[in-house]
């Protein structure tokens, strides 16, 4: 599977500034670190085609709102944020496509991909 980064924070154009300064503010309420973050070139793909941008999900991800799992994924993951396990969340796209996003038991990294790629 091939991975692009979505974007380095160093790198951030001016106009994400403001994004970037809100995330920042938000570090204490989130459940854990992404790391660094990539995505398969369909994903990014189906979310330009779908108007939506990573951002949007990530932080869903990151602050535990899991989307479409059942409630034993949903616990699973709540239980892998203190036991460094794997995190996975799934939604659905405005296009019907879904939508994966991975954190790596590590925490070293979180991969946005569609279902079929993994």
């Amino acid at each position: 599977m091939r991975t692009v980064p979505i974007y380095k924070v160093q790198m951030l154009p001016e106009s994400l500034s403001n994004v970037y300064i809100l995330l920042e503010n938000m570090t204490m309420t989130v459940k854990f670190r992404l790391g660094q973050l990539v995505a398969t070139p369909a994903a990014l793909e189906a979310l330009s085609e779908s108007g939506k941008t990573p951002a949007e999900f990530l932080t869903r991800h990151q602050h535990g709102d899991w989307g479409e799992l059942d409630d034993e994924d949903k616990r699973l993951n709540e239980e892998a944020i203190h036991n460094s396990s794997r995190i996975l969340s799934a939604y659905t796209l405005n296009s019907g496509k879904r939508l994966w996003v991975v954190s790596e038991a590590d925490r070293s990294s979180t991969c946005l991909l569609l279902p079929e790629e993994y």
